[in-house]
């Protein structure tokens, strides 16, 4: 398989719901505007962002139809250690990654275009 034409990663590390629809929305927008077969996106959560990630997220449904076009959601355990939560707590086919801004760096080292909307 050759690699996408455009490969991004989506920081969020924010809190509130307004800010976190934005974020869903834009990488839908993202994936409309450059097609899913031509892109290979990642969602990076940490902080108070991870929140849209968690079980009862008012977002679960979103996260779901994201997933299903090939959004990849990355959940930071040093936030999830922080704040006591345990990873059964995780919407499903999440990855949890050592370090949000671990990740994050990695992603750009790797040539990924970064993107905090």
């Amino acid at each position: 398989m050759d690699e996408p034409a455009f490969r991004v990663v989506v920081h969020l590390d924010e809190t509130g719901s307004e800010k976190q629809q934005s974020v869903l929305r834009n990488i839908s927008n993202l994936l409309n505007d450059l097609g899913p077969e031509q892109s290979e996106i990642e969602l990076v959560t940490h902080g108070p962002g991870i929140d849209v990630l968690l079980l009862g997220s008012a977002f679960a449904d979103q996260v779901r139809q994201l997933q299903e076009r090939g959004v990849k959601m990355a959940i930071c355990r040093n936030t999830l250690r922080g704040r006591s939560i345990p990873e059964t707590q995780i919407l499903p086919d999440v990855t949890v990654v050592p370090a949000g801004i671990g990740e994050l760096v990695r992603k750009q080292r790797e040539g990924w275009q970064y993107v905090r909307p």
